[in-house]
């Protein structure tokens, strides 16, 4: 039975259009979906998403708006029908209630056998860097799983692998300026010199364009040209939202009960202790070539003065 939040709201005139073909994207309305979307519509492409949140789309009414209803896979398959390219942005961040990430990973299977069954031309999806099924962090676990689960469909696909995006949107960034803006003191685990690979998530939307034409399947790091440490990062946040906050280094576990007192504080989940982990071990770094061309530094030297004004609250947006 078809998924009742189905609206199917066609609105690009078919007279504006460059490409009749069919696309589809997970989350269109959150944010690297929503990046893509965006993406493929200036390209003249149909859009159609698969959504748990049909409510955000506002008045996105140019996008058709199906939902991502895992419980009921004859209703993906026929959301999924007609879709020339799948791209899946679904993941969970860190396990809330029932969802984990054991879950997500067979919801995932159960989107990709969907669309084989619909026809699907092929799927570009995102993953992260370095994952691994040996892994002890589940999300990079889950993240190899998917990987393998999307390779054995059979179907044509491009992996693209970032690790920390950003825009205006992005909640890793707004909320250490948010933090920045406010506390006499912030801290930095460990010795703060573990590097990450940052790109900006309109660099990684042109590139999954792009991974829709290549004709062989593919595995690539989306990364951008800069690896600042996290120290760097932290002190470029800083200075481009003039916070004159103390940065200091304390041990791991002495960030992380910080961390979990300040989510209680804020109702969220601030930092996961996998999360500052597999950071810490250098899993947010890569040493491929540049695949965005949009620098971090000069990025929020621009900014600054409007980063971290509100703070993102990470439940509401994906779990109340």
């Amino acid at each position: 039975m078809m998924n009742e939040s189905l609206l199917a709201q066609e609105s690009t005139p078919s007279s504006s259009r460059t490409d009749d073909r069919l696309d589809a994207v997970t989350g269109a309305f959150s944010y690297s979906g929503r990046a893509i979307a965006h993406r493929l519509l200036d390209a003249g492409r149909r859009v159609r998403t698969l959504t748990g949140h049909p409510k955000r789309g506002g008045n996105e009414s140019d996008i058709e708006v199906y939902g991502l209803d895992f419980d009921d896979p004859a209703s993906l398959a026929l959301a999924l029908q007609g879709v020339n390219t799948l791209y899946n942005t679904y993941w969970v961040r860190f396990a809330y209630g029932p969802v984990d990430h054991t879950l997500a990973v067979e919801n995932s299977r159960t989107l990709f056998k969907a669309a084989r069954r619909a026809g699907v031309q092929k799927i570009v999806h995102l993953s992260i860097l370095h994952p691994s099924a040996a892994s002890p962090y589940p999300y990079f676990r889950g993240k190899a799983l998917v990987e393998r689960a999307l390779a054995e469909t059979g179907l044509p696909y491009a992996i693209l692998r970032p690790s920390v995006l950003f825009d205006e949107h992005g909640v890793l960034l707004n909320n250490i300026a948010w933090l920045l803006r406010r506390l006499p003191v912030f801290a930095v685990g460990g010795d703060g010199r573990y590097r990450i690979r940052p790109i900006h998530v309109e660099d990684l939307a042109t590139l999954a364009l792009e991974a829709s034409a290549w004709t062989e399947d593919r595995i690539v790091d989306a990364v951008g040209p800069e690896r600042p440490t996290l120290v760097e990062l932290v002190l470029q946040i800083r200075e481009a939202v003039g916070s004159r906050t103390r940065i200091v280094r304390v041990p791991g576990s002495l960030l992380l009960v910080m961390s979990r007192a300040l989510g209680t504080a804020l109702h969220d989940v601030l930092l996961t202790p996998d999360e500052y982990r597999s950071m810490a071990a250098g899993l947010a770094d890569s040493d491929a070539p540049n695949t965005g061309s949009i620098a971090l530094s000069s990025w929020l030297m621009e900014h600054g003065p409007h980063l971290g004004t509100q703070y993102a609250n990470e439940l509401k947006l994906h779990f109340r």
